[in-house]
């Protein structure tokens, strides 16, 4: 693909730099510098000033509010998105379940969900994995009994992402086990959280957040119209959302940003000492790893063509997932050995965050790198696992 600018694209690309030099709340935009995790409120005000703009879903049918952007607007959304250090879109509404109930929900359910997605009023969370049923997910057993216009849940969902925040949940759940594979008789429902029944217990990770949960369902009632699409066809529903959200988790224009970044710091001198810049072998990882996101950078814009031409994200989605994944893991062990003994955590005294002086390290120049990489050996795992995307790239893309 050219990604040599016209005059009408560079215009795009100033008019999105100046939104995002402007736009972002300025405590928002301190608490993205000093590396702080965001309140839901700020991700909630960040996507509205997205969605006041007409930019909060880039990649929705215009009907649906979309923009109507070329592959290469998209690009340099992305990119000066990423150069702004502006909030990542909370996708699980944005990205995932709103590009189902466009492509399969009836009129009904789109016009009764969809407005509230663009908008950022509703919080969704994602309920795919169970206890047993992660990468393999077609071993679910959380079950959806029909009974008269309702469907009665049970069952359990966990390593739920920001659950605790959501007004809805979208489910794959077994409607039938009397079918010839496992991954028939798997429907897609969407479920108000507040719903009785439902009761949630936290998992702490290693970072000390509390970011993920386990969440039981026990007869919660779902109204039978709640359902996309048909039942037992979840499994072909949830398979296009998986494709969305892998091509989303390539993050290129975030790795840049952090690779840039890192090289920036490491031309510094630190404490009198020469700076890490000097050091050639470091200096070559970083341009090796540079390399390898310039070639994943021209893999992503054909698959943003390929969208653009009207198609849904295929197979080819899982190589944006499983590469883009281990180059933020690469970065992020850069980053760690850049940070050296400051990787262990400090936190500004303002934010408040539970790390007592007496257990920190170093004269104050600690960082949160070592959360940061710890937290994002997850990157590789969510979204399907990268051992089992390239099984899907090796049958669907390469034919083997």
């Amino acid at each position: 693909m050219d990604v040599t600018y016209s005059d009408a694209e560079l215009a795009f690309r100033d008019e999105v730099r100046t939104f995002f030099r402007t736009a972002i709340p300025e405590d928002i935009r301190r608490k993205q510098e000093e590396e702080v995790p965001l309140d839901p409120e700020d991700h909630v005000r960040f996507q509205k000033c997205l969605y006041e703009k007409g930019w909060a879903a880039p990649n929705w049918p215009v009907e649906y509010g979309g923009t109507d952007w070329t592959p290469i607007q998209k690009y340099i959304f992305a990119t000066e998105m990423a150069e702004a250090n502006a909030p990542g879109i909370i996708t699980f509404g944005l990205g995932m379940v709103g590009p189902v109930i466009y492509t399969f929900g009836t009129e009904e359910q789109k016009h009764r969900f969809l407005p509230d997605i663009l908008a950022s009023n509703v919080w969704w969370c994602q309920g795919y994995s169970e206890p047993g049923a992660g990468s393999d997910l077609a071993a679910l057993k959380m079950r959806a009994d029909r009974d008269g216009d309702h469907y009665v849940v049970n069952g359990t969902k966990t390593w739920t992402t920001l659950a605790q925040h959501a007004d809805w949940i979208f489910c794959l759940v077994r409607t039938s086990s009397d079918v010839a594979r496992r991954q028939e008789g798997i429907s897609f429902l969407l479920i108000d959280m507040r719903s009785p029944g439902i009761s949630m217990q936290p998992i702490i990770t290693l970072d000390g957040e509390h970011e993920i949960n386990e969440i039981h369902f026990e007869n919660v009632r779902v109204p039978a119209a709640n359902l996309v699409g048909e039942e037992g066809k979840g499994w072909t529903y949830g398979k296009l959302l998986l494709q969305h959200e892998r091509t989303g988790t390539a993050g290129v224009p975030r790795s840049k940003y952090r690779l840039r970044k890192l090289k920036e710091r490491a031309s510094l001198s630190v404490r009198g000492e020469p700076p890490l810049a000097e050091d050639r072998n470091f200096m070559r990882k970083i341009a090796a790893t540079a390399i390898e996101l310039k070639a994943l950078e021209f893999t992503e814009l054909r698959t943003l063509a390929a969208v653009a031409a009207g198609k849904a994200p295929g197979p080819e989605s899982s190589i944006l997932k499983f590469k883009g994944t281990e180059l933020q893991q690469a970065v992020d062990t850069l980053c760690m050995e850049a940070a050296g003994y400051y990787a262990l955590p400090f936190v500004p005294e303002q934010f408040a965050l539970d790390f007592p002086a007496a257990d920190r390290v170093g004269e104050g120049a600690e960082t949160t790198t070592a959360l940061r990489y710890f937290n994002f050996r997850k990157a590789s795992i969510y979204g399907g696992s990268n051992e089992i995307q390239k099984n899907i790239i090796a049958k669907h893309v390469l034919g083997l």
